[in-house]
């Protein structure tokens, strides 16, 4: 039963066998070394493409994961200063907002504070600036964004921000 396999193979290679007999040497030959041709490009293709692809990339490929994991490093250690801090009280917290405020958005912000949330209404406010002004408030008021209802508004001096943030306070 293992040999019916092996009889069908061999009963349809055995054209090519007789037509490899009938060729000449040198027509056996030039077939040898286009094979040889072949089975290199396909061993080139298949197995030493794909590693020599990676030793190119694998240097680049480093520099952006060290990038990343020196990014989260950092990202890591502005969470552990800001748990260690001491809590702030609420009024300690709304006056910082309002001085963070007052300082980086200017007259682009005007802010109101109900219960436990600020409300901080933006008229095209600077990108960079409302980036400064959320890390202040986090950091020095504890504040977090609660809602945000922005529209981004490209300029020919950059882009602005206008709308509604909602601000959360800590508790009273």
């Amino acid at each position: 039963m293992t040999r019916a396999p092996f009889h069908a193979v061999a009963s349809r290679l055995s054209p090519l066998r007789n037509r490899w007999v009938q060729l000449a040497p040198r027509e056996k030959y030039m077939l040898l070394i286009a094979a040889a041709v072949v089975l290199s490009f396909l061993l080139w293709q298949l197995l030493l493409a794909p590693s020599l692809k990676v030793l190119r990339t694998a240097p680049a490929q480093t520099q952006t994961l060290d990038t990343q994991l020196q990014r989260m490093q950092s990202l890591q250690a502005q969470a552990k200063t800001l748990q260690q801090q001491a809590p702030l009280g609420y009024d300690d917290a709304v006056r910082a907002l309002n001085l963070a405020t007052k300082q980086t958005l200017g007259a682009t912000a005007q802010i109101s504070v109900n219960g436990e949330r600020a409300q901080v209404t933006l008229q095209a406010s600077g990108a960079d600036a409302l980036a400064q002004w959320l890390a202040q408030s986090r950091i020095n008021a504890r504040a977090t964004p609660v809602e945000a209802r922005l529209t981004r508004v490209a300029t020919p001096t950059g882009v602005t921000w206008s709308g509604v943030l909602v601000m959360g306070l800590p508790p009273r």
